[in-house]
């Protein structure tokens, strides 16, 4: 991999304390990891054996995905969300022990006509689509679907699961989200078989969708999954750490003069006499290049706000202010600038860059990582 000068580092114990989180929030039910996406940015074999003593099973995205972690010699449930897409798909699973998720007519046609004998049937959960209209069968079908799949040859009709995925649950005051809640309960209801509902907003906001299984995503990560995520529905207010720290070094101090502009375009003009910094990352590295002018970042204490627009390798921010001796706050080359982490929110910076959390987490995932 090639390096560069910013750093991720991720906080295990963070990962860790967020997992707990959720079995607190949902505490009869089990917990379904979810890092799907190399784990948000995180790394997913290492999130996996973080994890791995917290968590009832993990969620990934496809199969590929799944295969990595059955290499790394993690055993335990794997759910692969997207289920199979072909015949080589369904053997995989088979082999490892994989749970898959149906969703699509196409990839019955592929359980009826997969040619192998495998020695244990597969593990399935039937997706229902209640309202998000990704993907999932009609809720109309589940009786069909469950008749035809708990009679399966090729099917353990013993861990037959169904699930759904909540669409608006990260707005509490969307009462569509207890209407998807109701639609999924109403058409599940006679079945024997344990469902799963709950995302991270669903853990937080939503009781009624805990279920057997809930599925904690991006509040493992320490983002809070709700719209209002700055003020009362905020990260802290829902005791979730960040579990990922994005800095990088300061390679240039300098005095600018009034009416100097800063940056490609020169669009962002000094109003006075200034101090700034050089920080060396940029879209990159995953940094956002729509970053709002005074995008705060962090430097010894003190917040720095970025000025101009961000660039490939580098961004430049305010020093006004950085001299108290006393107070720490001086800037050296070489200190290092948090761009978000333990001391800025992640969900913080996504507003200012008119994005979300989850979209800067994998942005930055290709950076070198360390584990404190």
């Amino acid at each position: 991999m090639i390096k560069r000068s910013a750093k991720v580092a991720i906080h295990p114990q963070a990962l860790q304390h967020n997992l707990q989180q959720a079995r607190k929030a949902a505490p009869d039910s089990n917990v379904l990891a979810v890092i799907k996406a190399n784990a948000y940015g995180h790394g997913a074999v290492e999130t996996a054996g973080i994890l791995y003593p917290f968590t009832d099973g993990f969620a990934v995205s496809c199969i590929p995905e799944a295969i990595e972690l059955r290499d790394a010699q993690i055993d335990l449930p794997l759910t692969v969300l997207q289920g199979p897409q072909q015949d080589e798909h369904l053997r995989i699973a088979f082999h490892h022990r994989l749970r898959l998720v149906l969703h699509d007519p196409s990839q019955l046609s592929l359980l009826e006509n997969f040619s192998g004998i495998p020695d244990k049937p597969l593990d399935v959960s039937i997706k229902l689509d209640t309202g998000m209209h990704r993907i999932g069968f009609d809720p109309a079908d589940a009786s069909w679907l469950y008749e035809k799949l708990s009679k399966h040859p090729l099917v353990n009709k013993d861990t037959l699961q169904f699930m759904t995925h909540l669409s608006c649950a990260d707005d509490l005051d969307n009462t569509y989200s207890m209407q998807q809640i109701q639609r999924f309960k109403s058409a599940t209801a006679s079945f024997q078989c344990q469902t799963s509902i709950a995302n991270s907003a669903g853990i937080l906001g939503w009781p009624s969708s805990h279920a057997d299984w809930i599925r904690p995503g991006i509040m493992l990560y320490g983002s809070s999954p709700f719209i209002d995520n700055l003020q009362k529905n905020s990260a802290e207010k829902h005791n979730l750490q960040a579990a990922m720290t994005f800095s990088a070094p300061l390679i240039a101090i300098h005095t600018l003069k009034k009416g100097d502009a800063i940056g490609y375009g020169a669009s962002w003009r000094c109003p006075r006499d200034m101090l700034v910094g050089v920080v060396a990352c940029g879209y990159a590295d995953g940094y956002p290049r729509h970053a709002e002018q005074d995008t705060p970042l962090w430097l010894n204490g003190k917040e720095a706000p970025l000025l101009g627009r961000v660039s490939m390798d580098m961004i430049v921010i305010d020093l006004t202010g950085f001299n108290s001796v006393d107070l720490g706050q001086i800037a050296r080359i070489g200190d290092m600038v948090e761009c978000w982490g333990e001391n800025l929110s992640i969900d913080r910076i996504a507003r200012h860059a008119e994005t979300i959390s989850y979209e800067l987490l994998c942005n930055a995932g290709s950076l070198a990582k360390t584990h404190d």
